[in-house]
């Protein structure tokens, strides 16, 4: 849609204290136990972006990682879950773009996305015509994701207009290829900011708004998010168009992703929960699942070690 700035004046009003009741409310008036601890847990798992972003980062590395994203569960412990069959995997393994042709070889036939961060991640800082031949570039190689950054600077400084003619311009580049946009939370200083930035994006044609690129201070948190999805609830209220979420960065337990499938479930409901609309971006998340589930098999927590992971 076009820039619609009364719209966006409309939704500068955020209340800092009555969010964080609501997230309070959310994490302690429900307690998930059991079966239904380990139904939601594999429900994490395909809502999963397993991610690898580290200077280190290797072409074998990242096949492991799509091997691991093929296979998540040891074997014994999908005969005793009776999942064998279900097709329960992340949705998506999410690398650098130098990796996404190595990884979109790996998961060729399997229905596993690939997603590559691009637009000069994590900074998002440089020339724009740079940062849209990256997202072609990444396309070519495969991705059907793109996970694109915006220039912090443009929010502070509200220029909105700009803002909204960048992310235009990238979705135009991703062409069939879906578009996440990284607003970089964690820099955004005040709620305000985040509540505006999301608008902007999804009017500029976002398909995910996305928290954090995993390298700020302060990454993916419930407040953040709470304002996201009431970002997307508004917008769909206004326009009819569905608009997926992605929190990333420092979602590392089985807790935290259970807290934030209530938070999805609470606030926008059902349709999402499903992975075209809900995605958490992830490393470590699904070993601890993994041993999570383990336990709701044998009573025995198990050691990191013995749920590898690229």
């Amino acid at each position: 849609m076009k820039l619609d700035l009364g719209f966006l004046e409309s939704a500068r009003n955020v209340n800092r204290s009555a969010l964080e009741r609501r997230v309070t409310s959310l994490t302690k008036r429900r307690s998930i136990k059991a079966d239904n601890q380990a139904a939601w847990l594999l429900r994490a798992v395909t809502c999963m972006d397993l991610t690898t972003l580290n200077s280190n980062d290797t072409a074998e590395r990242v096949r492991r990682l799509c091997a691991k994203a093929i296979n998540p569960f040891r074997a014994d412990i999908v005969e005793g879950l009776g999942i064998a069959g279900a097709n329960i995997r992340p949705a998506a393994v999410c690398v650098y773009h130098p990796f996404v042709a190595t990884a979109a070889e790996a998961v060729r036939g399997t229905g596993i996305h690939v997603a590559a961060v691009s637009t000069a991640f994590p900074h998002g800082l440089a020339p724009l015509d740079t940062r849209l031949k990256e997202i072609e570039a990444s396309v070519r190689d495969g991705a059907d994701e793109i996970d694109v950054v915006i220039p912090r600077g443009l929010v502070f400084s509200a220029k909105w207009q700009e803002l909204y003619d960048e992310i235009v311009q990238m979705r135009a580049a991703c062409g069939e290829a879906h578009l996440k946009v990284i607003l970089g939370t964690g820099d955004l200083a005040t709620l305000r900011n985040v509540m505006l930035a999301s608008m902007v994006a999804m009017m500029a044609g976002a398909d995910f708004i996305k928290t954090s690129t995993g390298k700020e201070s302060f990454n993916a948190t419930l407040p953040v998010g709470l304002i996201m999805v009431r970002a997307i609830r508004a917008y769909f209220e206004e326009t009819g168009f569905l608009v997926g979420f992605k929190p990333a960065g420092g979602i590392s337990t089985a807790k935290a992703s259970l807290d934030w499938l209530v938070l999805m479930k609470e606030e926008l409901g059902r349709p999402w929960l499903e992975p075209d609309l809900f995605r958490f971006g992830a490393s470590s998340l699904l070993t601890d699942i993994e041993r999570q589930l383990e336990h709701h098999l044998t009573g025995r927590y198990s050691a990191n070690h013995r749920h590898a992971l690229a």
